[in-house]
C-alpha cells in the first residue's frame, strides 16, 4: 500500500532537496562497507589491545574476522530512573550474543542527564548541547573499529537523538536501539500538575509538593507522561530502529528481558557476515524520517523533536525543515491522547493497543510509508503487532488488536481526536516559531494582548509572586536561545501561566527558548528563530507592544507600524551569569558555534 499523495509529495520534496548531501553521505557509507569486516584491517597490536580483557573463547573468536562482534553503547547511570535499568542489559546482551555464536563488548558509555532534575537550574543550560556530546562520546567508543554492528541503550530527551546521530555517522554498521521502558503508573500526571499549581499559589507547602512529585516519579523507568523521552521511543519504533513492540514494556519484567535478548541476536543477524545485512545509513532514508514526523504529529509528541529530527536527519544527509514538519502535521490526524494532551499516561496508551495499533491505523490510512527497511526486515507492516512472552521465555507477537482498549486514549484514523496533528509552524514579523496545539483548547489558540518582556523565567515567577500578572498579556522570555545560554527548557513557566489561564486570563508565551515535551494547555510560541542574540526581532519587542499569536492561521505578529520594529535598537542582555558554574564555562565554544533552532541547534551540522 502506497502513502497518500500529499505524504508522497512532501517526501519527494525532501528527497530532491537532500540529493547532494544524501548522495555524498551514501558514498561515504558505501566506501566504509566495501572494506569488509573492520577488524581485518587492524594490526596484530591493535587487535590484541581490543580483546585483551576477553576470555579465551571470545579471544579466539575475535582473532579472526568471521564471528560478528557487537558493540554496546550505553547511557547507564543509577541516579536517573530511566537509565538505571540498563545496569543489567550488557550481561543479557553478551549472553544472547554468545548463544547466537557471536561476541559483544561494551564499546563505551555516554552521559545521560535528566531534564527533570535540572529544570530551572543552571545545569539545564548544558542539556541541549549534551546531545552533541553524546554523539561524540558514542563516536569515540565506536572509533576503535572493532565492531560489526552496534546496539544503543538510551531513553531520555537528548540521549536517543545523540545516539542516533552517532549511529548514522557510523552508517556502515547495523544499529538496533534497545529501550528500558516506562515506570509503572503512579500518581496521575494531572493530579501532580494540580499540586504544583497549589504550591505556586501558596496553598500547599513543600512537603505536600514533594510527596506528590515522589508518588508520580516513583521507580525505575521513564516518566509516564508523553514528553520527549517517550516521544523518542515512539520515534525509534516507527522508524524501524526498535524490534517490533519494544517501546513501552515496563523494566525488570520477563518480557522486557526477552526483548533485550532478542534485539542483541537481531543485531548480529543483520551484520555484513550474514544474509540480511542492514547498514543503518542505508536503512534510514527520507521515508523513515517522514514516518517519524507523522508519528510525532499523530501522537501529539514533544516539540523538542522539531529540533532533534532536523539534526538526526542531517546526520544521514537528509535536509528536513520546519515547513515539512508543519505540512505533515496538517495532513496527519491526532490519534492519541496522552498527558499533557489528555489524562492517560504511556502505560494506558500501551494497554489500549499502543504502537502496534497506532502503526496499523496510520498504514491503513496511507499516512506512513510501508515500503521501508527496518531492523526487522522489509516493510513497516511487521510493526503492527502486540508483543507477548512465549512459554519458552522468548518473544511472541500477535496482530495488533482490532479495536482500541480505550478509545479516549487511542483512537482510529476514521475517528481522530482532531483532523490535524500536534505541531504547527508560526510565521510573521518576529520570524518563525513552533507551537504544540494538541493540548491547547480551541478557544485559547488565538491570543492578542500586550507584551510583558522578561529575560528569564525566574523574573516572570517573581512578578507573579508580587501580584503583577493578574491581567491579559503575552509574556516574552528572550535571550534563551542556543547562542545565548544553550537554550534551556523553560518548564517552570507552565505552572504560573496555567494558573493565570485557569483564572480566566488570556495569556500566551513567546520565547526563543525551549519548552519541555510536557508543555501543555497554554499557547506557547517557542524556538523563535532567529533568536534575540542572533539579531532576531524578538530582541526588539517592548512592554506594551500588542502581539497576536494565531495558532489557527499559523501567524505570530507584533502589531507595530511598518519599520518601527526594525528601527529600534536591540535589547542588550546581561548574560554574565550564564557563562560560569555547573560546567557552563566548558560549553562556551558550543554556544558560539550553535546553529539556529530550525537548523537543529547543534554545535555541528
Amino acid at each position: 500500500m502506497t502513502a497518500r499523495p500529499e505524504i508522497e509529495a512532501i517526501t519527494a520534496r525532501i528527497r530532491e532537496r537532500s540529493k547532494p548531501t544524501r548522495e555524498a553521505y551514501i558514498a561515504r557509507v558505501d566506501a566504509a562497507i566495501s572494506s569488509g569486516p573492520h577488524r581485518s584491517v587492524l594490526s596484530c597490536g591493535n587487535l590484541a589491545h581490543g580483546f585483551a580483557a576477553c576470555g579465551p573463547i571470545d579471544k579466539a573468536a575475535l582473532a579472526g574476522d568471521r564471528v560478528a562482534n557487537l558493540g554496546i553503547v550505553t547511557s547507564y547511570n543509577d541516579m536517573l530512573s530511566a537509565h538505571q535499568p540498563f545496569e543489567t542489559f550488557p550481561q543479557l546482551i553478551k549472553q544472547a550474543a554468545a548463544d547466537a555464536g557471536g561476541v559483544a563488548q561494551v564499546a563505551g558509555g555516554v552521559p545521560a542527564m535528566c531534564d527533570g532534575v535540572t529544570q530551572g537550574q543552571p545545569g539545564m543550560e548544558l542539556s541541549l548541547f549534551s546531545r552533541d556530546v553524546i554523539a561524540m562520546s558514542a563516536a569515540i567508543g565506536l572509533s576503535h573499529n572493532m565492531f560489526d554492528a552496534a546496539v544503543y541503550l538510551g531513553v531520555c530527551d537528548k540521549i536517543v537523538p545523540g545516539l542516533l546521530i552517532a549511529a548514522l555517522t557510523f552508517g556502515h554498521l547495523p544499529a538496533v536501539f534497545i529501550p528500558a521502558g516506562p515506570m509503572t503508573s503512579g500518581l496521575p500526571n494531572d493530579e501532580k500538575a494540580r499540586v504544583r499549581q497549589l504550591y505556586a499559589e501558596g496553598k500547599v507547602g513543600r512537603a505536600e509538593l514533594l510527596e506528590a512529585e515522589s508518588k508520580s516519579y516513583h521507580g525505575p523507568g521513564t516518566c509516564t507522561f508523553y514528553g520527549t523521552a517517550n516521544s523518542n521511543q515512539m520515534l525509534m519504533e516507527i522508524m524501524g530502529l526498535h524490534t517490533p513492540g519494544a517501546s513501552f514494556v515496563n523494566p525488570n519484567t520477563p518480557l522486557r528481558d526477552a526483548l533485550t535478548r532478542e534485539a542483541a541476536k537481531r543485531a548480529l543477524a543483520i551484520t555484513a557476515l550474514g544474509n540480511e545485512f542492514t547498514p543503518v545509513g542505508r536503512m534510514i532514508d527520507e521515508r523513515s524520517i517522514v514516518n517519524g514526523v507523522v508519528g510525532l504529529n499523530a501522537t501529539g509528541g514533544s516539540t523538542n523533536h522539531t529540533i532533534h529530527l532536523i539534526a538526526m536527519a542531517a546526520a544521514a544527509g537528509i535536509r528536513l525543515t520546519w515547513q515539512d514538519i508543519s505540512e505533515l502535521s496538517d495532513a496527519t490526524p491526532l490519534l492519541a491522547r496522552v498527558y499533557p494532551n489528555g489524562l492517560a499516561d504511556v502505560n494506558h496508551f500501551h494497554a489500549a493497543g499502543g504502537m502496534g495499533l497506532l502503526i496499523r491505523e496510520l498504514l491503513d490510512d496511507g499516512l506512513l510509508h510501508e515500503d521501508v527497511r527496518t531492523v526487522w526486515g522489509e516493510g513497516l507492516r511487521n510493526y503492527a503487532i502486540e508483543p507477548h512472552l512465549a512459554d519458552d521465555g522468548s518473544v511472541s507477537r500477535a496482530p495488533a488488536p482490532e479495536k482500541s482498549g480505550d478509545d479516549k486514549v487511542l483512537t482510529t484514523a476514521g475517528k481522530p481526536f482532531q483532523p490535524s496533528g500536534g505541531l504547527k509552524v508560526l510565521k510573521g514579523n518576529l520570524g518563525a516559531a513552533i507551537i504544540k496545539v494538541s493540548a491547547v483548547k480551541p478557544e485559547n489558540r488565538v491570543i492578542e494582548a500586550p507584551a510583558l518582556v522578561f529575560h528569564s523565567q525566574e523574573a516572570l515567577n517573581e512578578a507573579f509572586k508580587a501580584g503583577q500578572l493578574d491581567r491579559d498579556f503575552v509574556v516574552v522570555i528572550r535571550f534563551q536561545g542556543p547562542k545565548a545560554n544553550g537554550m534551556p527548557e523553560l518548564h517552570r513557566l507552565t505552572t504560573v501561566l496555567g494558573i493565570l489561564q485557569d483564572r480566566g486570563r488570556k495569556v500566551a508565551l513567546v520565547t526563543d527558548g525551549r519548552m519541555s515535551g510536557a508543555s501543555g494547555k497554554v499557547p506557547a510560541a517557542i524556538h523563535v528563530t532567529p533568536e534575540a542574540l542572533d539579531g532576531g526581532m524578538i530582541g526588539r519587542i517592548e512592554d506594551g507592544d500588542v502581539i497576536r499569536l494565531d495558532a489557527e492561521a499559523g501567524t505570530l505578529e507584533v502589531k507595530v507600524g511598518d519599520g518601527v520594529l526594525a528601527s529600534r535598537a536591540p535589547a542588550a542582555p546581561d548574560l554574565s551569569d550564564n557563562g560560569f558554574g555547573m560546567g557552563r564555562e566548558l560549553f562556551a565554544g558550543m554556544r558560539a558555534l550553535a546553529l539556529r533552532a530550525d537548523a537543529g541547534a547543534g554545535a555541528f551540522g
